[in-house]
């Protein structure tokens, strides 16, 4: 069997992306042959199938009003890509062509291409852009439907992306022209990694089939080198949809008995660094001294106020036996249950999550049962093994309808 996956990038930048190369590499130890079709990139791997890939161009970085129409169009519809994917099709005819992340650079109209050469086509949606053309359901520091429940020309109503109106209102053009187009409503198969996402789709697309895949995480991990090490630990964007703001209030409530750590950058650290000198910001991690740092945190907080889809960082926290003080949002309560794998709060709460801050602060022996109960719950829901089989049962039904 011959799988296409598709995805604009070509290089680890971010959840999609670690999806997207699991996958990938699923694909061929089953002894699926995969094919690659992306866009240019500096850091992108290697790729036998290199010279099909897209140029890459910068959407927002266009002056002039003739340059930003060129811009608009190809936005909307990748002439480019629709080309030299169907060319790649007819050279490699492979059986099943994968999406994951193709929003803009490639943008959805190649789904159609693959569909007219003859092949089965599957998404995996991993955020919630086909409900909201600014990705995130998440506007002026609270969640938003409008787009979803009403119109996408909220999007440019609210001047959704960075304040700006012609960015905005090409965001609502393009998610327009989906909806007329049916690039969509053409796939053979949609894959959500939590029934809140599903729930979503199915609002947008209730004709499409919808099979939900929760992300996987390699459970071969050891958790016997993990221990109390005494901090509480936060992995990710520092932006305001992912309430690191409310977490470093909430911690200056709480008794702050024990340090918070937080990994990673993003737009609201200078402000972070600034106002908060109690608490230890440690930037961009990876690799060993990443793993050092869950290993040892009493928990994880995911603190995140928009709505999050199958959060990596709850699996991370999950393999190492880790339990996680999670916001009731979106995907978050599906994997982890109050009080059995961690504590939920409502998103935003800073006083509820101080007093869960302090509560697992005193009770030790509590922080270890959820963290045995957290690493069970990924053997048995959110392990690499019960992803990758999923993903492989999905593909032999799929052939096996093309056979028919």
């Amino acid at each position: 069997m011959k799988i296409l996956m598709v995805n604009k990038f070509f290089f680890l930048k971010g959840g999609a992306e670690t999806v997207f190369f699991q996958e990938r590499e699923m694909a061929a130890e089953a002894g699926f042959q995969v094919i690659d079709f992306s866009m240019q990139h500096e850091r992108n791997l290697e790729s036998p199938f290199n010279d099909f890939f897209v140029r890459n161009i910068d959407y927002y970085d266009h002056h002039g009003l003739i340059s930003k129409v060129k811009t608009a169009i190809r936005f909307i519809h990748n002439q480019e890509a629709c080309q030299k994917l169907a060319a790649l099709i007819r050279q490699e005819r492979p059986d099943i062509v994968h999406f994951h992340n193709i929003y803009h650079q490639l943008t959805p109209s190649v789904i159609k291409v693959a569909k007219a050469n003859g092949c089965k086509t599957v998404l995996t949606v991993h955020d919630t852009k086909i409900a909201c053309p600014a990705y995130t359901m998440y506007r002026d520091g609270h969640t938003c439907e409008e787009c979803l429940q009403k119109s996408v020309w909220h999007a440019t109503k609210n001047r959704c992306q960075n304040g700006s109106l012609f960015k905005s209102l090409l965001l609502s053009l393009e998610a327009r022209f989906q909806e007329i187009s049916g690039n969509y409503r053409a796939l053979d198969m949609m894959i959500a990694p939590s029934e809140f996402l599903a729930g979503i789709i199915r609002w947008k697309l209730p004709d499409n089939r919808i099979e939900v895949i929760v992300n996987g995480i390699d459970e071969s991990i050891g958790v016997s080198q993990s221990q109390n090490g005494g901090y509480f630990l936060y992995l990710g964007r520092l932006s305001r949809e992912k309430g690191v703001e409310t977490l470093a209030k909430a911690y200056q409530l709480s008794r702050r008995q024990l340090p918070l750590k937080i990994v990673g950058d993003g737009p609201l650290t200078a402000g972070l660094s600034r106002q908060y000198s109690d608490i230890e910001l440690l930037g961009f991690k990876k690799g060993d001294e990443l793993e050092s740092l869950i290993r040892n945190a009493t928990a994880v907080i995911v603190p995140s106020e928009c709505y999050e889809n199958c959060s990596m960082s709850v699996l991370e926290a999950m393999a190492y036996g880790k339990p996680v003080i999670g916001a009731r949002i979106g995907g978050i309560p599906e994997q982890v249950r109050d009080g059995v794998e961690g504590r939920l709060f409502p998103a935003g709460d800073g006083v509820a999550l101080a007093q869960l801050m302090d509560e697992f602060a005193t009770a030790p022996e509590l922080v270890d049962e959820y963290g045995r109960n957290a690493r069970l719950r990924l053997e048995e829901k959110y392990s690499l093994t019960r992803h990758k089989q999923a993903l492989l049962d999905l593909y032999q039904s799929l052939t096996g309808e093309l056979k028919c």
